[in-house]
């Protein structure tokens, strides 16, 4: 008999969580108690091993169950390596709240939990990690001031052991029973996890369904990085009050995982089955700085062994005799390669990181990070696309305000994990249109100067393609700022200089020469400090030759300016531009 017709039949209503009670002894199954579930999205049934092999995802509909804590410690931390901390705290009951002793104490009893958050110390793929992890079954995980404590702790004893913290967030919010203290666990926690930051250590939250209330509004969006699970509620008001106080439906979608990720809240979506390596990933990014000096002797030495060629002549742009507007047509080709080209030729391991915390996403600026020769750095890329759909997508390249905020949010964590920086520049320039201009356009970019200007880790700067005025240099003050030899790099388009200089946009050829804006012209200026040899026709295809050359001079930039103090390399930076 089919499963979905077995379970009309018996009128089966199975437990939505797995490994929970879930019983109904008037509609219990003829089968085994157990062994069948129904999936509370897609209403299928399927078998709870399944669920369980499949880390608790529905196999038909792809649902995520929620996962309690020492499931989801199995599920990430190496065999045998979780420590748990404070098991012996007591939730008192501030309030003298009728029932609610009571019912902590049955809580206790069915979960084997102390309270709605297990924490601890652990291990992930070998490396040490303090954990914490809420379990939703415990008052849906609400946040009382024995969780507040617990995680508190926690963070005091990362700080303490210079430690990466993962918090793993399902909750409901405060605990009302526990009224305003429950409300100062918000300001205890994110105090906490002010000082884990200004110690320089790596706070990484992962956000389940749900993930609401007080806890929404402290802890969980603290993180450096903030990870959610697919389709997983995020908000601070509930759905419920929301309708209820604006009176209608909300839209299909509305505060899901997805949703904050489009608008710019959180940086990724994060698989269960991959979470694991994954967060390992993320770990090594933030931790193999040691490693950096004996890695990096034995790479210099096999690039120089790989570049003594350098790009065959035969590919070398030798026609000397262009034109300010050839170079301009040859930097606007359209099979000319793009930022995420460079991106994923240069570099290993890229994790792409989203939003500006504030607004949105912006697809017309890419930015993670990434190994570049076993060293760990931040990439930020103007990014255009590579077909017309994948252009209108990322805006032809023209950031917004937020691709701008996006970009300095990454720079500035570059900054707190001793990252360097490395831009590529490419764009038309910030684009201009009235929803910039309500976001603050202008704010965006000077803010972006200003911090640039004084952050306290290399910054290397390339111009691949357009550097278009203010939307180019919003990225582009760096210790060095290179050019691809077809690049070019100016105040305005010339389309646009000929339009204000002389009210003839057609004349823009003759404003290209007028200009200076191609890298022979630049390095003349000593606006840039080196230029890129490119074949004669830099496509996609010939591209890898490039690459080659520039692997060897990015690791020769890095190896100078990594070796600065911060005082030296930041005076450097700004006598670079003063000079100007």
């Amino acid at each position: 008999m089919n499963l979905e017709r077995y379970f009309k039949k018996t009128r089966s209503k199975a437990a939505v969580l797995f490994d929970g009670d879930g019983s109904n002894e008037a509609r219990r199954p003829e089968a085994p108690q157990g062994i069948l579930k129904k999936c509370n999205a897609c209403k299928s049934a399927i078998f709870t091993e399944d669920v369980k092999r499949n880390y608790y995802i529905c196999p038909k509909c792809h649902n995520y169950f929620r996962v309690h804590a020492w499931r989801r410690v199995e599920m990430i931390a190496d065999e045998g390596s979780f420590e748990e901390w404070d098991h012996d705290l007591q939730t008192s009951n501030p309030l003298q709240f009728k029932g609610y002793e009571e019912k902590v104490h049955a809580l206790q009893e069915k979960t084997n939990l102390a309270e709605a958050v297990l924490t601890g110390k652990a291990k992930i793929q070998g490396m040490d990690v303090v954990l914490g992890i809420c379990d939703g079954r415990f008052m849906m995980a609400s946040m009382g001031e024995v969780v507040g404590e617990k995680i508190a702790r926690a963070v005091e004893r990362a700080t303490e052991e210079r430690l990466p913290l993962i918090l793993y967030a399902c909750s409901g919010g405060a605990r009302m029973q526990e009224g305003i203290v429950s409300l100062m666990q918000m300001a205890k926690t994110s105090a906490a996890l002010k000082r884990h930051s200004e110690a320089g250590l790596l706070y990484i939250t992962v956000l389940t369904e749900p993930t609401t209330g007080g806890v929404t509004a402290s802890w969980a969006m603290l993180g450096d990085i903030i990870l959610a699970e697919p389709n997983a509620l995020i908000g601070f008001a509930g759905p419920r009050v929301i309708e209820q106080t604006i009176g209608q439906k909300l839209p299909k979608g509305f505060q899901r995982a997805e949703f904050l990720l489009e608008h710019g809240f959180i940086d990724a979506i994060l698989e269960r089955e991959t979470s694991r390596e994954t967060l390992a990933e993320i770990l090594r990014l933030h931790g193999a700085e040691q490693d950096n000096a004996a890695n990096a002797e034995n790479t210099s030495e096999e690039l120089h062994e790989k570049m003594e060629g350098g790009i065959p002549d035969e590919l070398k742009d030798t026609e000397s005799g262009l034109t300010a507007w050839e170079r301009v047509e040859k930097a606007r080709k359209k099979d000319r390669p793009v930022g995420t080209d460079y991106i994923q030729a240069l570099f290993e391991g890229f994790q792409e990181f989203h939003g500006d915390r504030g607004f949105r996403d912006d697809p017309a600026i890419v930015g993670g990070i990434a190994w570049f020769h076993d060293r760990p750095v931040t990439v930020i890329a103007e990014a255009k696309g590579t077909t017309t759909k994948e252009n209108v997508k990322r805006n032809f390249g023209m950031p917004y305000p937020e691709g701008y905020r996006k970009a300095l949010r990454l720079m500035k964590q570059a900054e707190k994990f001793h990252r360097p920086v490395i831009c590529f520049v490419d764009t038309p320039g910030a684009f201009c249109g009235m929803e910039a201009e309500e976001r603050g356009q202008g704010e965006a970019i000077a803010r972006n100067l200003f911090e640039m200007s004084d952050l306290k880790t290399p910054i290397l700067s390339l111009v691949i393609g357009e550097g278009g005025s203010g939307g180019a240099l919003a990225l582009a003050v760096g210790d060095e700022v290179w050019m691809m030899e077809n690049a070019i790099y100016s105040v305005l388009s010339p389309e646009g200089f000929a339009s204000i200089l002389w009210k003839d946009s057609k004349r823009a050829k003759e404003a290209a020469q007028v200009m200076k804006l191609t890298a022979q012209d630049l390095k003349r200026l000593g606006i840039i400090e080196k230029i890129i040899d490119e074949p004669e026709h830099l496509t996609r295809e010939n591209f890898p030759i490039v690459c080659d050359a520039l692997e060897q001079d990015i690791e020769e930039f890095l190896e100078k300016y990594t070796n600065c103090n911060t005082e030296e390399l930041t005076e450097h930076r700004y006598q670079r531009f003063r000079k100007m």
